[in-house]
C-alpha cells in the first residue's frame, strides 16, 4: 500500500476524528484571515509554521522537522505534507485538500507549490519562520519572480491568535490545571540527597498521567548554583540541603500551554530568598495592574521596571516580562505573536493571554523563579494559573 492508499483507507475511516475544535471555530477562524488578507492585498497566504497551520486547520504531529506548507486563498486552503504526515493530516486537519510528496525527495516539493502559486500574484509569507526553508523558497522567487512575495504574512496571523477565542481560553485553562498537577508533584519529592533528573521525572510522569499530550518543552529543573544560569536544564546534580530548586513546567492540551514556575527549597530559604521572591511578587502585582486593554506592552513593562529597580544590579533578569502563549510545537511553547517589553507599542485587548516569567539570577550563586499565565481582562491581567507565589521550604526536611 502506498501514501496515496494509505491517505484513502484513513479518509474512508477516521476523516476529521482528531479535530482538536469544532468545525465553526475553524471556520470563524479561515474567515477572519481572509478579511485580513483582503485588508492587506493579499490574494494567497503561504504558511510553514506548524502553530499558524495548526490554528487554521487542526493538523498536527509530533514530526515538525519536515518541511510542511499551507497555502490560503479566497478559494481554497491545500495542505503539502510528507508522505508519512498523510495519516496525521487527514486525521486531525480540516482542509480542501491534501497534497503528499515523498519524504525522501524535497525534491518533489517545488513543482506542486508552483503549480498552486502561479495564478497568485501578491502572496504573503512568514520571512520569521523556522519553517521557511531557503531551499524551498529560492526556486519559487527564481521562477515566479521575488515582486509576487510578501513578507507579512507572519504578521497578518500574528495579530489574529494574540487574541484568544473562549474556545482557546478552554484549552488554556485545562492546561494550567494538568500544569499544576505536575508541579505539585515535582516538589513533594524534592530532598537532598536526590538529582534533578529525579524531580524532572516525577513532574513529566505526572503531567502525563493527568493527561498532558507530548509537550512543546520538556519539564525545566534546575538546583543550587545552575539556577542561576538561564536556559540550563536537569542534568544529574545532586541537591543538597538548602539549595533553591528552580522548576518551570507547561502541560499541552490540544496544544495549547499555560506554563508555570516555582521554587522549592531543599531545607529552609534564606533571607535574601525570600527577599527576591518578594521583589518577584511586586513586579507581579505591577504587570497584572497595568495589563488593561489600551495600555502598551512598553507600560507594562516600564511599570515592572520601575519595581525591579532597586535590584537591578544585584540580579540578572532577561528583559521581557511576558510572552504570549497558545498554541504551539517542540522547541518551544512561546507563542512569539507578542511580548511585554520596553519599546514595544502594541495595546493590550481582552483576552490576550501571556507567560510571565519572572525568575530574577544572582549569577553563581541561586536563582528564584515565579510565574503565572496571565489573561488581560477589563480589569487588568486575571492568573489562569494558580501559583500561590511563596517560595515552597521542605522545613520537614531539616533535622532538629
Amino acid at each position: 500500500m502506498d501514501f496515496h492508499a494509505y491517505r484513502q483507507a484513513l479518509a474512508d475511516t477516521l476523516e476529521g476524528s482528531e479535530l482538536p475544535f469544532p468545525a465553526d471555530e475553524l471556520s470563524l477562524r479561515l474567515a477572519r484571515t481572509r478579511a485580513l488578507m483582503t485588508e492587506a492585498g493579499r490574494d494567497a497566504l503561504l504558511l510553514t509554521d506548524p502553530a499558524d497551520i495548526f490554528y487554521l486547520t487542526g493538523y498536527h504531529t509530533f514530526e515538525v522537522s519536515v518541511h510542511t506548507a499551507l497555502l490560503v486563498t479566497a478559494e481554497r486552503i491545500v495542505l503539502q505534507v510528507p508522505s508519512i504526515e498523510t495519516g496525521p493530516a487527514v486525521v486531525t486537519a480540516r482542509v480542501d485538500e491534501i497534497i503528499g510528496y515523498r519524504w525522501e525527495d524535497i525534491s518533489e516539493v517545488i513543482e506542486p507549490l508552483l503549480a498552486l502559486l502561479s495564478p497568485c500574484q501578491r502572496i504573503g509569507l512568514d520571512a520569521n519562520s523556522a519553517g521557511l526553508r531557503y531551499a524551498i523558497i529560492q526556486p519559487l522567487l527564481n521562477r515566479l519572480g521575488k515582486a509576487r512575495f510578501h513578507h507579512d504574512g507572519g504578521a497578518l496571523l500574528d495579530s489574529q491568535r494574540l487574541v484568544k477565542s473562549e474556545a482557546e481560553l478552554n484549552c488554556l485553562r485545562e492546561s494550567a490545571r494538568i500544569t499544576a498537577i505536575g508541579l505539585r508533584a515535582a516538589e513533594a519529592i524534592i530532598e537532598p540527597g536526590i538529582t534533578d533528573n529525579e524531580v524532572a521525572a516525577e513532574g513529566a510522569r505526572a503531567l502525563l498521567a493527568a493527561g498532558s499530550e507530548f509537550m512543546s518543552l520538556q519539564p525545566i529543573v534546575t538546583c543550587g548554583q545552575r539556577s542561576s544560569v538561564i536556559h540550563v536544564n536537569h542534568k544529574r546534580t545532586v541537591i543538597e540541603a538548602g539549595d533553591p530548586v528552580f522548576l518551570e513546567f507547561g502541560s499541552a492540551y490540544q496544544r495549547y500551554t499555560a506554563p508555570m514556575m516555582r521554587t522549592a527549597v531543599a531545607g529552609r530559604a534564606t533571607a535574601e530568598m525570600h527577599q527576591i521572591a518578594e521583589v518577584c511578587q511586586s513586579l507581579y502585582t505591577a504587570l497584572k495592574e497595568t495589563m488593561c486593554p489600551g495600555n502598551t506592552f512598553d507600560d507594562a513593562a516600564q511599570a515592572a521596571e520601575a519595581a525591579l529597580a532597586p535590584y537591578a544590579d544585584r540580579v540578572f533578569f532577561s528583559g521581557v516580562f511576558g510572552y504570549s502563549v497558545g498554541a504551539q510545537f517542540p522547541p518551544s511553547w512561546v507563542e512569539g505573536t507578542g511580548y511585554i517589553a520596553r519599546g514595544l507599542t502594541r495595546r493590550f485587548e481582552e483576552n490576550m493571554v501571556f507567560h510571565l516569567p519572572l525568575c530574577l539570577r544572582l549569577p553563581g550563586e541561586w536563582g528564584i523563579g515565579l510565574s503565572d499565565t496571565v489573561q488581560v481582562t477589563a480589569k487588568g491581567g486575571v492568573a489562569i494559573t494558580d501559583n500561590d507565589w511563596q517560595v515552597n521550604e521542605r522545613v520537614d526536611l531539616i533535622k532538629s
